[in-house]
Parts: C-alpha cells; sequence; structure tokens
C-alpha cells in the first residue's frame, strides 16, 4: 500500500511529522510531497521515505496555485497511491483536489487549525468557501482537537463525519526526547551566561513564529508593563526591607527576562513597528531567531506565553509541559485542551495584554502557585499524548480505512 503526506512547506511535515513518517514507513510504502528546501532533503534522509519537491504558496495564487495543482494530479496519477493525507491548509485544498481528479480512493486532510475564524468580511467567506470545497473533495476529515471540530461544525464546513484521533494532536510528543533531564546544568549555566540571564532572573519563554497572529504585539506589550510593575514593587520593596535594615530577598530581586525563539517573518502579517523596535532595544528581551533544537531554550526558563489568536493543537504547549514548564496560553482551540486552568497553567482572553502581564507577575510572586503548575505540567502531558499512542491510533485508522475499501471493491 502507498501513502502519500503533504503540507504546503517542507517545514511543517518536517517538524509536526516528525518520526511519524518513518513509523508509517514500516507498514506502508510513504512518499512526502512539499514545496521544495533543505527540510524536505532532511525528512527523506532521517525518515528513510521518498520525497517530491511541488511548490505550493501559503497566499492566494490563482496561477501559482492552479500549476501547483496539476503537478499533484501528475503525480498522484503516476504513483497511484491508495490514500494521500494532508496537513496545512493551502496543501490540503490543493491535495484534495489533485486527489479526487486522480481518482485516490481514500484522500484524508486533518485539519492542525483554521484561519477563518479570526478573519472577517470578505476574505472569511472566500476561507470559508475554500475549507468547503477542500472537505467536498476528501473522502475524511480529522480535526486536530474538539475546539476545531466545533468550529467546522459551528461554521457549516461540512457535513461530512468528523473524528478526532487520539486526545487530538497530530503527532504526540516524544517524552524521552522532551525532558528536563536533556540538558546538562553545565550547558543550562553556559546558555543563560551568553544570552545574560542571571541565575534569579525569571525567564518567559515564546517558541514560535514572531508574527501578529501569535500574539507577540501583545507580549511585548504585556512585558513592558510588567517591568514597570516589577520597578515600582522592587522600589516600595527596597524602601521598605531598607527602613527595617534588611537584606532584600531573592523573591525580590529577581528580574524577569523575555526569551523569543522564533524566525521573524515580514512578509505575512508583520510585527507591528514599536514592537520590532522594543524587541530591538529592550535589553530584557533576548531574540535568538529560529533554533532547530529547542529544548536547551526550554530548560532555561521558567515558563511558556504562548497568547496566539489561533491554533490547531500546538506543538510547542504540550513540548513545555513535557520540559515541565507551566504555560499561560489564550483561550483558544488546543490552548485550551492541553491547559486546564489553576492546574498545569493559566487560560487569558485573546488579544489581551493587560491579561499577559497579570498572569506572568502572578507566576513570578506566587512561589506556591507557580510550583503547583510546575509539578502538574509533565505528568498531565504524559497521560495524554504520548507519542506512541498517537502513531498507533493513526495507523489503526489507515487500515480500517484500507479494510473498507478492500470490501467495497
Amino acid at each position: 500500500m502507498k501513502i502519500i503526506r503533504t503540507s504546503t512547506i517542507p517545514l511543517s511535515l518536517n517538524i509536526l511529522l516528525k518520526g511519524q513518517l518513518r513509523f508509517l514507513a514500516n507498514y506502508f510504502e510513504v512518499i512526502g510531497i512539499s514545496s521544495e528546501g533543505t527540510d524536505l532533503k532532511e525528512i527523506e534522509r532521517r525518515e528513510d521515505i521518498k520525497t517530491i519537491a511541488i511548490q505550493m504558496e501559503r497566499g492566494i495564487s490563482p496561477i501559482k496555485d492552479l500549476i501547483s495543482l496539476f503537478k499533484l494530479y501528475v503525480q498522484f496519477k503516476k504513483e497511484k497511491p491508495q490514500i494521500v493525507h494532508s496537513i496545512t491548509p493551502k496543501a490540503g485544498l490543493l491535495t484534495m483536489l489533485a486527489g479526487k481528479m486522480a481518482g485516490v480512493p481514500i484522500r484524508i486532510h486533518t485539519f492542525t487549525g483554521l484561519i477563518f475564524p479570526t478573519k472577517k468580511g470578505i476574505m472569511q467567506k472566500l476561507l470559508i468557501k475554500m475549507d468547503q470545497l477542500l472537505c467536498w473533495s476528501s473522502t475524511n476529515i480529522y480535526p486536530e482537537g474538539n475546539g476545531v471540530k466545533n468550529d467546522l461544525i459551528e461554521y457549516k464546513i461540512t457535513n461530512k463525519p468528523l473524528k478526532v484521533l487520539a486526545n487530538g494532536n497530530v503527532n504526540g510528543i516524544d517524552l524521552n526526547y522532551f525532558s528536563k533531564d536533556c540538558n546538562s546544568e553545565q550547558i543550562q549555566s553556559k546558555l543563560k551566561k551568553e544570552l545574560g540571564i542571571q541565575p534569579d532572573d525569571f525567564v518567559f519563554i515564546f517558541v514560535g513564529r514572531l508574527v501578529g497572529d501569535k500574539g507577540i504585539n501583545e507580549l511585548v506589550e504585556a512585558f513592558q508593563k510588567l517591568e514597570i510593575r516589577d520597578l515600582k514593587l522592587g522600589i516600595s520593596s527596597e524602601h521598605q526591607i531598607s527602613s527595617l535594615q534588611s537584606p532584600i530577598s531573592n523573591s525580590q530581586s529577581r528580574i524577569p527576562k523575555l526569551l523569543l525563539v522564533g524566525p521573524l517573518e515580514t512578509e505575512l502579517d508583520p510585527l507591528k513597528e514599536e514592537t520590532l523596535k522594543e524587541i530591538e532595544l529592550n535589553k530584557n528581551i533576548i531574540s535568538v531567531g529560529f533554533q532547530k533544537d529547542v529544548r536547551p531554550y526550554f530548560a532555561i526558563s521558567n515558563a511558556l506565553v504562548f497568547p496566539s489568536y489561533r491554533e490547531g493543537f500546538p506543538n510547542v504547549v504540550m513540548q513545555a509541559g513535557a520540559m515541565e514548564l507551566p504555560s499561560i496560553v489564550s483561550n483558544i482551540n488546543g490552548c485550551n485542551e492541553i491547559i486546564v486552568e489553576g492546574e498545569n497553567g493559566t487560560i487569558i482572553p485573546v488579544k489581551n495584554a493587560e491579561a499577559i502581564t497579570v498572569a506572568m507577575q502572578k507566576l513570578m510572586e506566587d512561589k506556591d502557585y507557580y510550583l503547583s503548575l510546575k509539578n502538574n505540567a509533565r505528568p498531565m502531558i504524559q497521560s495524554r499524548y504520548e507519542q506512541q499512542v498517537v502513531w498507533n491510533a493513526l495507523l489503526d485508522e489507515y487500515n480500517i480505512l484500507i479494510k473498507k475499501l478492500d470490501i467495497k471493491n
């Protein structure tokens, strides 16, 4: 049996499906298709599968999209797969249409996130029509989490059955890989020194693309407010303690730091100019760009802040939890399924800088609250999102669909 997995850009296949393609290759002939790039070559080498480069645009580009659609159709006719399975929006639409045209019997799309709920007007209507067309041309649809499933139902995207596999995540979490013990104390101390982080600093980390809809504008604004409040509190505490002739405690002298790990994108959804300027000039905001291995940065941090506007089922929140970090997340799909308020993190309103500041301040000041969230973080991820559980659920689903196909034929 031959299965083709597709994504718009190779980074999605490389990161979101790491290890999964190699696992599936034990049972099927697996081919990966995405736009050209070094990530695609890495997938071929690491996952030990065949890959094919077909350029796909993330934005709407009618002429280029038609060219991509035709190239996918040609490949599907040539390879004759039993299953095509897409992730990411553009690859989903093109793969499902090309698969239907080429007569691929099983056409699967996993919705890892929805764009249209955050849009308005004509753009929202266009995106809804595109997702409706995607679902029309597919045979099976799998939302990544119940939040995505509910949005698909609410906006009447499809009448086809919607099934959430495992507990919702597309790939699960490798708990051996994402572990607090992955980096020694020596390595952590060295990295802190390189980044100018002092032993007593409280480090908030964000991992992801530095774009508007990840909530970076609000995060930077919130951090500025936190610094002002922390400064006022420090001055007040120092004055009171000085009058008692006592040294300042460690909790009062901790400095907040904001560690940004991810690429800065300037084309789609760029950050505000004032945000970019603050990132550049604020010595307590440390931006390290894209990092292939994010574990060392989690290891030197105290908490994740992830104020995104929209997600499917964010891997970064699970990764942070596996690394024993509590999370501050926005009340959106996926995030509010991984994080349970007051147990392994806290949930805040979307696009609310003040709420981010308050949540950050509470983690810094309330030691018992912070330790309670921290102690629950990894066990809660382990109980729900262990990787092998997710992989086995997908393998079982493939086998069920193939069996039904055999019976039908």
